[in-house]
């Protein structure tokens, strides 16, 4: 365990959220890009599908600039970092052959990338998880000729939720494997949610439907019993864990309570599963963390920033005992 910071950041603080965009995946998903351009206006744009993100400009930036990016680590005091694929280029809808090709292009660049800097940089592997099967051979090839840290998956992948058998040999493979699995939400793109116009305004896609996915996610995790089926699995979840800290009390009535919980899951409770998730600790606020550490415990909690993202939180690493464990604990998730 590394030595008690005396600032904001710690010696061998590790970001395990932090998102890359690369060059040479331009155009490997084909006609759903992705595509880095300029508008007429000025403006940059990043297009993936019918999809257009205007006004972030990846080029140059850490998401693209691996030197910019370390500068910037540098700054912010961590020491290592986790890169993982950006959450608008999952790609769960495209044909399987695209979804693959995509997958494959975007690994090996990463990898490579990693490579260049292997002390201070990790990765995370898009898959293709249209095809449980292909997901789980491109995992391997990830893990095992590129030397990947974990797999990355949205909180519904390819519209099923976590808890879908379909997915038990992609959770099995991760065991055998012995790597990670990190689960981040997808944003809404143009047309979502369609059922509620009222997440459009205000970016509360971002800031309430991330949370809500994440919090669907904790659920699937525990109610649906991957965790009880896999009791091997590393599932690290983003931004806490969306709400499931605030709502820990009311999941663990329904426990007790509700005709869907399984034996295992009556006889041990809502916490002891829950508990065995993982979360980051990108929650803005110290009150919030304050109360995720009430209720999912230190033991499984690491430092995350969604570095250089609008929401960076690249400084809050927190300092003491609490930031020396976060170090702690993504070593031992990442395996280092």
């Amino acid at each position: 365990m590394s030595e008690p910071a005396t600032t904001t950041g710690t010696a061998g603080t590790i970001d395990v959220h932090a998102h890359a965009v690369l060059a040479s995946s331009e155009g490997a998903a084909g006609a759903a890009g992705p595509e880095l351009g300029t508008s007429e206006d000025g403006r940059p744009f990043y297009r993936v599908g019918d999809y257009v993100l205007h006004g972030v400009r990846y080029a140059g930036s850490p998401f693209m600039d691996v030197d910019v990016r370390l500068a910037a680590m540098d700054d912010a005091g961590i020491t290592r970092q986790l890169l993982s694929p950006n959450p608008l280029t999952y790609f769960g809808s495209l044909p399987v052959a695209d979804g693959v090709a995509f997958a494959r292009s975007h690994n090996d660049g990463l990898a490579a990338l990693v490579a260049t800097h292997p002390d201070r940089l990790l990765a995370c592997a898009q898959l293709p998880v249209q095809d449980v099967g292909e997901s789980v051979a491109e995992a391997r090839r990830a893990v095992r000729d590129l030397g990947m840290a974990g797999v990355y998956l949205d909180t519904d992948p390819a519209g099923r939720t976590l808890d879908d058998p379909a997915l038990d040999p992609l959770y099995e493979a991760l065991v055998e494997l012995d790597v990670p699995l990190f689960v981040h939400p997808s944003p809404l793109g143009p047309d979502g949610p369609p059922a509620d116009a009222r997440l459009r305004r205000f970016d509360l896609d971002l800031l309430l439907g991330f949370a809500y996915d994440e919090t669907l996610a904790v659920a699937a995790l525990v109610f649906g019993g991957v965790l009880e089926r896999h009791p091997g699995l590393d599932v690290c979840v983003s931004h806490g864990g969306g709400t499931a800290a605030f709502l820990s009390g009311r999941f663990a009535a329904a426990v007790e309570k509700r005709p869907w919980a399984s034996q295992s899951l009556r006889d041990n409770g809502f916490e002891h599963y829950y508990r065995r998730i993982w979360f980051d600790t990108h929650v803005h606020d110290e009150r919030s963390l304050d109360l995720l550490v009430a209720h999912a415990g230190v033991d499984r909690l690491v430092f995350g920033t969604n570095f250089a993202g609008w929401d960076s939180g690249a400084r809050d690493a927190p300092a003491g005992d609490l930031g020396a464990a976060l170090t702690a604990n993504a070593t031992r998730l990442l395996r280092l």
